[in-house]
């Protein structure tokens, strides 16, 4: 028999959910087998797997111990970096905000699983005593937005679950203005414009299309952009640009389908020349994020109306 008490950041979450993070060798089947068969109680009284868990509650556990196995090595595999190289931008006891640089992924993928974004997150915060996973069942900082690889700027995490829930709500109510600036080849004809199109993923490519009418799988995609300098010798353009929804590579692939690729773009352009002339990735940041907070009250109001930059990108220096 084990006992796992539930702790600050696990209530008001479901039982199954709970156990799925707490247990992640354990296959759904059996976990929900355990539950129905009694071998996981509540407060020591059967329970259902879509229980809202309290913080205080006590689950017992009549399982095999093999689920109980020392965790610490997974928990921990954020510690084998180095150093934590990590920009803050912004700081309190519920958020960070991180300035990422370009070239580093923010999630681990099958390429890399140890040199990310969150894991530099886990390892500032962990060596400053504000996260210690063995205190923890089921929850670990975690970001709130992404951006890719190559692009640089503002990300997001989250330091509590309530925190990570409410932001996740507001960022999906688009209750964050989030601007980018990018660099682009040629000169709208428009100084400012809004671009809409339908996007459809295309995953085993990692890229996405645009179409002009909605189809089967396509996602509407709104842009708006602004000319904000033009580099005339070179034929580039300084854009600011505004995600009204939040798809993926949408910056990207509408300039590209307007006719104006990003700076240093292979994906959606083919960039031989800017790979020559040393930008071999694209020229994008994601510089100001502003809280505009208009729903319910949340323990994170403070924020609004607060307005955080990233550093300087590179390519600024062209304009």
């Amino acid at each position: 028999m084990e006992t796992i008490t539930v702790g600050k950041n696990d209530g008001g979450i479901r039982l199954d959910k709970f156990l799925s993070k707490c247990f992640k060798t354990m296959p759904k089947s059996l976990m929900y087998k355990y539950i129905r068969t009694k071998r996981i109680k509540l407060n020591g009284k059967r329970v259902k797997e879509d229980t809202i868990l309290e913080e205080g509650d006590v689950l017992t556990f009549y399982i095999d111990s093999e689920f109980f196995g020392d965790k610490t090595n997974e928990e921990l595999k954020f510690t084998k970096l180095k150093e934590s190289r990590l920009v803050v931008v912004y700081e309190d006891e519920n958020i960070l905000i991180a300035d990422k640089p370009s070239g580093l992924i923010v999630h681990s993928d099958e390429n890399e699983e140890l040199n990310t974004l969150i894991n530099h997150i886990k390892l500032y915060l962990y060596e400053k005593g504000e996260y210690v996973p063995s205190e923890e069942n089921s929850f670990a900082p975690a970001l709130c937005n992404r951006i890719d690889r190559n692009t640089s700027g503002l990300v997001i995490a989250a330091k509590n679950a309530i925190t990570l829930k409410v932001m996740n709500e507001k960022i999906k109510a688009r209750e964050l203005d989030k601007i980018y600036l990018c660099a682009v080849h040629g000169v709208p004809k428009r100084r400012e414009a809004t671009l809409r199109g339908f996007l459809e993923k295309i995953s085993e490519e990692n890229r996405v299309v645009v179409h002009t009418r909605q189809t089967k799988n396509a996602k509407e995609s709104v842009t708006k952009y602004k000319v904000v300098a033009v580099n005339k010798a070179r034929d580039l353009s300084l854009l600011e640009v505004e995600l009204i929804t939040g798809r993926t590579h949408q910056i990207r692939s509408q300039l590209a389908d307007a006719g104006h690729p990003l700076l240093g773009d292979g994906k959606y352009a083919v960039n031989k020349k800017d790979r020559k002339a040393g930008y071999s990735s694209q020229a994008l940041s994601a510089y100001k994020l502003t809280f505009k907070f208009v729903g319910e009250p949340t323990h994170l109001d403070y924020l609004n109306g607060r307005t955080f930059y990233s550093s300087e990108p590179e390519f600024l220096s062209l304009f």
